[in-house]
């Protein structure tokens, strides 16, 4: 949700942006019309409730035909504030609806477009040379590590099982995100994977990719997509102690999506499931240091695809490709032999106050509250294990473990084939 004073003193900068991200630029002045209807509502409502509130006062001490003319007078008035009450909150209601139609309104340098006008920031390692290239699959079915055929038997398409080496590789993947955070001053956590639904709105998740979202009907919650949404309503309708710097949490759950739309689009493997397993940094700060640690999660980002060795570069997302709740997304990519290409691993979000203000999230200043600003970032996930096992692939079909995560792994520094 915009500032409503935003929309009010700098209505073009909301509009410039609503046309960066290819959305609707006429919700503005929807918005401004909305609100001052509000505003005067609201002060005709409260002219009224002050001058019943003087006759009221007044009442007690008259006597006679001043009386009886007060008295009359305030059976009016006691008409005109309830009506006056009820256009006030039917103006509020129309307000409040609008205002959750417009997407966050992006920092200035995020490229306009949408999903191809992305920026490259840099490009880091090299991409591995092999004379032989299997894909995730066929290593994974080799390592005994991945098994979609059994995965769609139980569950249907897109699901699958890990199992032996494979399961392992997510703990350990999971495991170094998790002590990554840790040293980096995240707590760390579990978090529901059901949320309600003034959780999953607040977060900007029920807007145009609703259908993405899993909703379990009888108990009227829904399934996450991210433990963003969880640790995002972890602090809702509190009022937060930030001057010892920001408040950093750090993840741990299973994930859900629909996939809705993506009929047809990366169907062999697990690049894209309907369930997988994830650690996501989430930070709540003041508004004025949200660009300085947006590039502090995209550091840590960083230094993980350092860990597990494998060749990345950053985008800077087009606007149209944000998300409502973004207003500056940067996302990491690492190269995927098999077909020549780079595939998302990571991304990191700059919310600003979008998601704090729907879900009334404050701090406390010498001026009184104001709301934080909150941003999110992925240290690890399921779909790394595609990158890491197609990138450090040896010619017998063989994985080298990059170091970082052989601890995690019984200090193996190989996962051989299985044979029999």
């Amino acid at each position: 949700m915009l500032d409503p004073q935003l929309i009010r003193e700098d209505p073009d900068r909301v509009r410039a942006s609503q046309r960066a991200r290819g959305e609707s630029v006429d919700i503005v002045d929807q918005l401004l019309a909305a609100d001052e209807a509000r505003r005067s509502s609201l002060t005709e409502f409260e002219r009224l409730r002050a001058e019943q509130k003087a006759i009221g006062k007044q009442i007690p001490r008259a006597t006679g035909d001043e009386k009886q003319t007060l008295l009359s007078r305030a059976k009016e008035i006691s008409a005109q504030v309830k009506a006056a009450e009820a256009a006030a909150a039917e103006a509020q209601q129309r307000f409040d609806e609008l205002a959750l139609i417009p997407s966050n309104v992006v920092v200035d340098g995020v490229p306009p477009g949408g999903e191809d006008d992305y920026v490259v920031l840099r490009e880091v390692g090299d991409k591995p040379e092999l004379p032989t290239v299997r894909d995730h699959l066929e290593l994974g079915e080799g390592l005994r590590a991945i098994d979609t055929e059994r995965g769609a038997k139980v569950s249907g398409a897109r699901f699958y099982f890990l199992t032996g080496v494979g399961a392992q590789l997510e703990l350990a993947i999971l495991n170094l995100a998790i002590d990554t955070a840790i040293g980096a001053g995240f707590v760390p956590t579990i978090p529901p994977t059901m949320v309600r639904p003034e959780i999953m709105r607040g977060t900007g998740f029920l807007g145009a990719h609703a259908d993405e979202v899993y909703r379990v009907e009888a108990d009227d919650l829904y399934l996450v997509g991210t433990s963003e949404v969880p640790l995002a309503g972890y602090h809702s309708d509190e009022i937060l102690d930030l001057s010892g710097g920001p408040l950093r949490y750090a993840g741990w759950s299973a994930c859900y999506r629909r996939e809705a739309g993506s009929y047809g689009k990366d169907t062999r493997g697990i690049i894209r499931v309907h369930q997988f397993h994830k650690v996501e940094m989430f930070s709540y700060c003041r508004e004025a240091d949200a660009a300085d640690e947006h590039e502090r999660l995209l550091a840590l980002e960083e230094q993980m695809m350092a860990a597990v060795e494998l060749p990345y570069r950053v985008i800077d997302t087009a606007a149209g490709d944000l998300g409502s709740s973004a207003a500056r997304k940067f996302d990491i990519e690492a190269w995927l032999p098999s077909q020549a290409r780079w595939l998302e691993l990571t991304s990191t979000s700059n919310c600003t106050t979008f998601q704090a203000r729907r879900l009334g999230v404050r701090e406390r200043t010498e001026h009184g509250t104001r709301t934080v600003a909150t941003l999110n970032g992925t240290l690890g996930t399921t779909r790394w294990i595609v990158a890491i096992l197609e990138n450090h692939q040896l010619a017998d079909g063989s994985v080298h473990v990059p170091a970082a995560l052989r601890p995690y792994l019984g200090g193996r520094e190989l996962l051989k084939p299985v044979t029999a």
